[in-house]
């Protein structure tokens, strides 16, 4: 009796078991595809879009990319699979085996056992062809597709890629990143070109504004990153900006990307220069670095020559002079030249871009900006920014870089509006 029930328990046991499965495909990018060492027969899942379609007698070759990468996977499939759906711009999911190549174009293959169509794409009426270089100016008027050209997506790659060097240069110099408001009731610049911020709609409120008083879309930083260099002695923020300027020229934009830092305790502006010049280098060496692919496409086919001005920057010291330097300059070379009132201050002047950096040493002395504040008629509204000065001042200075400007200056690209996803300017904001 003991051994039948012994005998029962193991025969439930084995019939429990649960049967042996295939392992399922690994879902890789195209990027770690085609950077696979071991390609010995491993079975992967690759999602993403077709970039070219080739069909012989026996074969059909596929490229498919996701954006990982400025090369497509090759995918080669038995020719019974080939179908209308398998055109330019659809997109698939691919499982097979990633074998290596017998080409020399390529290190891999993705030899196709399952081919299926999630999104198909009428090759006809989409606007962008296949095989056609499109100008940039063309693909401005398709914000929402120009994202899936091979231009566009190395720009793209690389504007994520400084943005992460820049973080890492920013941490690895020991500064704190501060998230400063967009909205503000400062006017940092003192030009008057603000987005004012209200209620879409009518709320019932006593007061006529929303926050109390006349709030705006930010158009710097600096106020807010003086406040925290008051506990913190290096700070920077890298966030949206805001200038209503009526202008659709290639060097202005309605809404862009600032990095912003201040320093305490930096009396001389040859050291904020050497901050802005370090950043710039090192910022540079990382993109160059991890998107070789994507800067050398827009090199050769967007800004020729271009690589050879960007490595001379690179090798060299930045002329960096200060106001004061220039206006001794200009006095020298023209007799006529009124001298203005000494500034700390530097900006950095790209030839065919304009200003990229602009920095200064900030006013620290509480009786000299009570002055001028008394003046100005801007003592009440402007009492935190003397009470910064009353309360443990220090010496500090910083500057500011426009980051689609940067992008221009390292790829060559002649249009600010081609190096921000989805740009805004006077008259345009699509999407």
């Amino acid at each position: 009796m003991l051994r039948a029930r012994r005998l029962f328990r193991a025969l439930r046991s084995c019939s429990s078991a649960p049967c042996p499965r295939p392992r399922p495909s690994a879902r890789l990018s195209v990027r770690d595809a085609l950077g696979s060492l071991g390609t010995s027969g491993e079975r992967v899942k690759v999602q993403g879009w077709i970039r070219s379609v080739r069909s012989q007698k026996e074969v059909l070759f596929l490229h498919v990319n996701d954006g990982s990468s400025l090369e497509s996977l090759q995918v080669v499939a038995d020719s019974s699979c080939d179908s209308r759906e398998l055109a330019f711009g659809s997109s698939v999911e691919v499982q097979g085996q990633l074998v290596k190549s017998p080409s020399k174009r390529q290190n891999v293959e993705l030899k196709a056992e399952e081919i299926k169509v999630i999104g198909s794409c009428d090759s006809q009426e989409f606007p962008i062809k296949y095989k056609e270089r499109h100008p940039l100016e063309y693909l401005r008027q398709y914000p929402h597709l120009r994202c899936r050209t091979n231009i566009l997506g190395s720009i793209l790659r690389v504007r994520s890629e400084a943005t992460a060097a820049i973080h890492s240069f920013f941490k690895d110099s020991g500064f704190v990143h501060i998230h400063t408001p967009i909205i503000t009731s400062n006017d940092c610049e003192g030009a008057g070109e603000l987005f004012q911020v209200e209620p879409s709609s009518k709320i019932n409120l006593p007061e006529k504004n929303f926050f109390d008083v006349p709030a705006f879309l930010t158009v710097s930083g600096q106020l807010h990153l003086e406040v925290m260099s008051g506990a913190f002695t290096q700070v920077f923020t890298f966030g949206p900006t805001f200038r209503a300027e009526n202008s659709q020229s290639r060097r202005h934009l309605a809404e862009f990307y600032m990095v912003e830092a201040e320093i305490s305790f930096i009396e001389s502006l040859q050291d904020l220069m050497q901050v802005m010049e370090e950043l710039f280098k090192a910022t540079t060496m990382m993109v160059l670095s991890n998107c070789p692919e994507d800067v050398e496409l827009c090199h050769k086919f967007i800004a020729p020559g271009h690589k050879d001005r960007l490595e001379h920057m690179l090798k060299n010291n930045f002329l960096i002079i200060s106001y004061t330097e220039a206006i001794e300059i200009l006095k020298k070379a023209s007799q006529n030249f009124t001298f203005t009132p000494e500034v700390a201050a530097v900006d950095l002047l790209v030839p065919g871009i304009g200003e990229l950096f602009g920095g200064s040493l900030r006013e620290e002395r509480h009786h000299v900006l009570e002055q001028r504040l008394a003046r100005s008629g801007l003592t009440e509204a402007y009492q935190w920014y003397l009470d910064l000065r009353r309360f443990g001042s220090v010496p500090h200075g910083g500057f500011g870089m426009g980051f689609e400007r940067y992008l221009q200056c390292i790829l060559g690209i002649d249009n600010i509006k081609d190096v921000v996803p989805f740009p805004r300017f006077t008259h345009s904001c699509l999407l």
